[in-house]
């Protein structure tokens, strides 16, 4: 069975920085990739990386500096919350969001019909 890993959102947003490098970081390559947006401290982003490596989300390699790898892709992570968000509020039926989308106004009618041929091109 696969391993579940949960991050918060602060944990994602050092996920995301360093599935956007595609290479290994070390933690001051990752603070300023996150300044553009965030004011975080040296600390607050130390104590992040440190609780995605102890979850299994990251790993470290010790060179000059420690680097950073996600261990898992990015479209794994999103697949696994995505299945877990369905799980959680609807029952695990993609109908049941699908509908609940269409009935909350969420989705455009070019929306819709985008998605009608998405899934007709992928039956």
């Amino acid at each position: 069975m696969e391993q579940k890993i949960t991050v918060s959102d602060s944990e994602l947003e050092i996920l995301e920085a360093l599935w956007a490098a595609k290479r290994a970081l070390n933690a001051s390559e990752i603070r300023s990739t996150l300044n553009a947006h965030k004011a975080w401290e040296r600390t607050t982003i130390l104590t992040l990386i440190q609780r995605l490596v102890k979850k299994g989300a990251i790993a470290q390699e010790k060179r000059e500096v420690y680097y950073y790898t996600p261990c898992i892709a990015r479209e794994a992570y999103v697949r696994a919350e995505t299945r877990n968000f369905i799980e959680k509020f609807f029952r695990g039926s993609s109908k049941n969001l699908a509908a609940s989308l269409v009935e909350s106004d969420s989705l455009t009618r070019e929306d819709i019909e985008e998605l009608r041929d998405y899934f007709n091109r992928n039956q």
